[in-house]
């Protein structure tokens, strides 16, 4: 063991590293798989990854026939929290509001989160408000400047291709103020919904179109599941298995107060709750009916015009199809009908995201200028260096002499000597390229680069000097001519 300790510490720092990791995941990998606790968080990983938009991926934790089992277990849960119908009864709504207390909010938290409670104390000021034009969601900042609103939260589900959807494509039913704006299925069919009847009482479950007009609901959106039903948690064993993430959830105590919450999620800080969490949290609030509303990276409460949560999308507030809004005077607010006359409605995706697509934009960008501060290469993989065009040697008064550099020139009477690739004076000769810029290249006509500056000089005795016009000239003996080297 201590020669094998001696022979670790012996190893370069990378070969500790990759070491290190390896033996890091070879352990984390045998507790996941071989252990009944890693077993278990295995599946609430796989839980939390189905509540996304790549429930597909679920796989990679519990394999794709354990996936299914988890998504029919978790349908099926649904189903069987929305069986029971509401009792009305439960809940009776004074006129408690003042002037000057509609709404409270306050801090919430938990082992693993951090959140936003809101206390709406006239259920009768709520309304479900839609986006101000058709093609694309609103977002509620936005939604609660744009019509007064006091406060908000998100509501229902939309069709949300790659996580980037325009949040135009609502799913299920919208209603606001008594009006059916949107639904997506015929009206006999049941839907899951979140509503509030006339008098501001809190309806959750499933129900067709004329059991809510017979119920009187005025407002409502859909989402699921029911967490609270006439006063009994309907989570009474594990942790409701949706996983973690950010939520959305309301509930209504029996005196009428209505109690959104919101917890941040996929964060340092604040990475989720769980169903079981939220229902627990709501209980001890003293909600007798309460439901999930749409979650995750739609999360979000506004209030005064603010954002005060955080939620989990990269690119902040989302554009979404509803939102429930608290009004001091929620008569005179009327919702848009956004999608009347649209036959076909385009979810968006990452072609038509604005964030994403600046964001790409900055991103090619940023590419091109790297691309841009590399310095040009010749064919040779050296970098391409000019020289000094000429290559003229200086007589010297009173015949060789050496400069200050200690090179002896010719003496006076002779000529410059020429190299080849020099190109002295010629006009033809490559020239620098501009800082940034590549230098041209000279191909042979089928693309290929050909190196036409001549052999690089050879080492040795310099060439003799040529004298202009007699080609048989010699250099005196002992005379030394400085050379360039020809351009690379």
């Amino acid at each position: 063991m201590v020669t094998v300790l001696r022979t670790i510490r012996n190893w370069g720092r990378l070969k500790r590293t990759l070491f290190g990791v390896a033996l890091f995941a070879f352990g984390v990998s045998s507790f996941l798989f071989l252990t009944k606790p890693g077993s278990e968080i295995r599946e609430r990983l796989a839980e939390t990854v189905i509540t996304t938009q790549h429930r597909s991926w679920a796989w990679i934790f519990v394999g794709a026939e354990r996936r299914d089992l988890l998504v029919q277990k978790m349908q099926n849960a649904i189903e069987d929290a929305a069986r029971e119908k509401q009792d009305l009864g439960m809940v009776n709504i004074g006129n408690r509001r003042s002037a000057d207390e509609l709404i409270k909010v306050e801090d919430i938290s938990g082992p693993l989160w951090k959140g936003k409670k809101l206390y709406v104390y006239d259920p009768k000021s709520i309304r479900v408000m839609t986006p101000s034009k058709p093609g694309e969601g609103e977002r509620i900042t936005s939604m609660v400047t744009r019509t007064g609103a006091v406060a908000g939260v998100n509501g229902g589900s939309f069709d949300d291709p790659e996580g980037l959807g325009n949040g135009f494509a609502a799913i299920g039913v919208i209603i606001s103020g008594g009006d059916i704006v949107f639904t997506d299925q015929d009206g006999s069919i049941p839907q899951h919904i979140v509503g509030f009847t006339r008098e501001g009482k809190l309806v959750i479950g499933k129900y067709n179109i004329f059991e809510l007009r017979d119920m009187g609901i005025s407002e409502a959106v859909s989402f699921y599941p029911r967490l609270i039903a006439n006063g009994k948690p309907l989570i009474t064993s594990g942790d409701g298995g949706w996983g973690r993430a950010p939520r959305t959830a309301v509930g209504q105590r029996t005196d009428g107060t209505v109690i959104f919450i919101v917890i941040d999620g996929r964060q340092a800080n604040s990475v989720g709750a769980t169903l079981k969490e939220v229902q627990d949290l709501l209980l001890n609030e003293g909600a007798v009916n309460a439901g999930n509303l749409d979650g995750g990276a739609s999360s979000e409460m506004v209030v005064g015009g603010e954002l005060i949560t955080h939620p989990s999308s990269r690119y902040g507030e989302r554009r979404l199809p509803s939102a429930f809004l608290v009004y001091d005077n929620p008569s005179s607010v009327v919702a848009n009908r956004v999608w009347d006359g649209i036959d076909k409605i385009d979810p968006g995706g990452s072609h038509d995201h604005p964030e994403y697509l600046r964001e790409q934009a900055e991103k090619k960008a940023r590419q091109q200028q790297t691309r841009a501060a590399v310095p040009a290469k010749s064919p040779g993989g050296e970098k391409a260096k000019s020289e000094p065009a000429s290559a003229e040697t200086k007589p010297a008064a009173g015949g060789n002499q050496r400069d200050d550099s200690g090179k002896t020139r010719t003496a006076a009477g002779t000529a410059p000597p020429k190299q080849s690739g020099a190109h002295e004076g010629d006009a033809s000769s490559p020239s620098p390229a501009p800082a940034g810029q590549k230098e041209t290249e000279n191909t042979d006509g089928g693309g290929v680069p050909v190196d036409k500056t001549g052999p690089p000089p050879v080492s040795g005795p310099a060439p003799a000097p040529v004298v202009v016009g007699d080609s048989n000239a010699k250099v005196p003996a002992g005379t030394v001519t400085e050379t360039v080297p020809a351009a690379k």
